[in-house]
């Protein structure tokens, strides 16, 4: 008996946790395909099982694509060969018909070609064929005893590599940010329907603030920093206003911040003097989303450290236990002396920081101000945090699984992108997605929590 009170208990706290856990086995078991390696790493393993096997004496001709990462690639290659006393006779970067050039020209210089070393991709290439390279023997005896080498394919799951892992937290960095505040809002039984438009908002605000005020082209990092602060300062001033309009007057926060979103889109529009995005001439911009620490984008670095520090604050502090109050009864926090019209301007200002902290990251990543940023987001961060176990009816949630809900939208659109599914069926997807988080939301108040009291 014990022993199922404790199962249903982790059931219903971690149960979304086992969610995700099954969501990645399933979709990495659908995309297992054969892994053709690219990397320096790949290459340095070329490299030294060339010599071992055929020895130091041997030439090779280093062939690889323009881009950066064949550029890695390829010198990677040519100082593993060198340094294992192999000859590199050249590295040619380019396409087949400068391959070509190249292999027409060492063997009009009579120079003896071993081996071409290179990567899955460019082995294709008809000039790299056994039918070309037959022809090139017959007209050049220099290149009759060429082989083709490149790094052994192995099967992986596409799913699990770490390009597209990052990939995944880094794209859905901004949605889970602005779920962090959604989840304080949700927990005192609101709801904010302008985090979207406010995204639109503070991205517009930075590019017209930085262009027309602070220097344009020849704005600095500090004038950049300066125009973020304002950006995100306004979305935490319409975060405070949606409070004291619900505080005050007693609207409904459905209502409240609905006229919100709109506001927000329409200024939105207005002072990007259209639909068209503003341009962000200051190259400093960009930095904010392009810096990165160990590798890891600047993007998904903020993100754990914002839900870490907010994990804390909701379970470790006063506020954090206001909240839950005035999500679980109103009223009797009021009796117990939890300062409740503070404590919602509080969360409400701190939801519509999350989204204009969004909006500063969309103008850094883009460039741009875009005033169509963050369409029907607020979907997906109410999704993220539902998903999360948190309960529309307020009182219940926890920030970590907020963190959970945004790891399985981000993987389940990750999915369907791979599986060619349009936008537009991912947004029923999404709404699917809610309406059964509620149902189960339900059904843990009525079947599993009765069951393990």
């Amino acid at each position: 008996m014990m022993n199922n009170k404790y199962i249903r208990a982790l059931l219903v706290d971690y149960g979304m946790v086992f969610v995700l856990i099954a969501l990645c086995i399933l979709i990495s078991v659908l995309t297992i395909s054969d892994m053709h390696p690219n990397n320096p790493v790949a290459a340095e393993k070329l490299a030294a099982s060339l010599v071992k096997e055929a020895g130091s004496e041997i030439n090779v001709l280093v062939v690889a694509r323009t881009n950066d990462a064949d550029k890695d690639f390829a010198e990677a290659l040519k100082q593993g060969l060198e340094s294992g006393g192999a000859k590199v006779v050249g590295v040619e970067l380019g396409d087949p018909s400068s391959v070509r050039a190249r292999l027409d020209l060492l063997g009009q210089q009579d120079e003896r070609l071993d081996f071409i070393a290179t990567h899955d991709f460019s082995s294709k290439w008809r000039v790299l064929s056994t039918e070309s390279r037959a022809e090139m023997a017959s007209l050049y005896p220099a290149l009759a005893k060429v082989k083709i080498a490149k790094p052994p394919s192995y099967r992986w799951p596409t799913f699990l590599t770490a390009n597209n892992l990052i990939g995944i937290l880094n794209q859905n960095a901004p949605i889970a940010i602005m779920a962090i505040g959604m989840t304080l809002v949700i927990i005192t039984a609101g709801i904010d329907l302008s985090v979207g438009s406010l995204m639109a908002l503070a991205a517009v605000v930075t590019a017209t603030t930085i262009e027309s005020y602070l220097g344009g082209k020849d704005a600095g990092g500090m004038s950049v920093a300066v125009a973020f602060f304002i950006a995100m300062g306004v979305c935490a001033l319409a975060g405070v206003f949606a409070g004291i309009i619900v505080t005050a007057f007693k609207v409904p926060p459905f209502v409240v911040t609905l006229g919100l979103m709109m506001v927000a889109r329409g200024m939105s529009y207005i002072l990007a003097g259209g639909a068209d995005a503003v341009k962000i001439e200051a190259e400093s911009v960009g930095t904010l989303y392009s810096s990165s620490l160990f590798g890891i984008p600047s993007q998904i670095v903020l993100m754990v450290l914002l839900f870490i520090v907010a994990h804390i604050v909701m379970n470790h502090t006063a506020f954090g236990r206001y909240v839950y109050a005035v999500g679980g009864n109103e009223t009797a926090a009021r009796l117990s002396g939890v300062p409740v019209v503070t404590v919602l301007i509080a969360v409400y200002a701190i939801c519509g920081l999350a989204a204009g902290l969004a909006g500063v990251l969309d103008a850094s990543h883009f460039g741009t101000g875009r005033p169509k940023a963050g369409e029907f987001y607020e979907l997906q961060v109410i999704a993220a945090v539902v998903v999360g176990g948190t309960s529309l009816m307020g009182g219940e949630g926890k920030i970590f699984g907020t963190f959970i809900g945004a790891l399985i939208l981000g993987v389940i659109q990750n999915g369907l992108n791979m599986a060619g599914v349009d936008s537009y069926s991912q947004m029923v997807i999404y709404g699917a997605l809610i309406l059964v988080a509620v149902l189960i939301d339900q059904l843990k108040k009525k079947v599993v929590k009765p069951a393990s009291s």
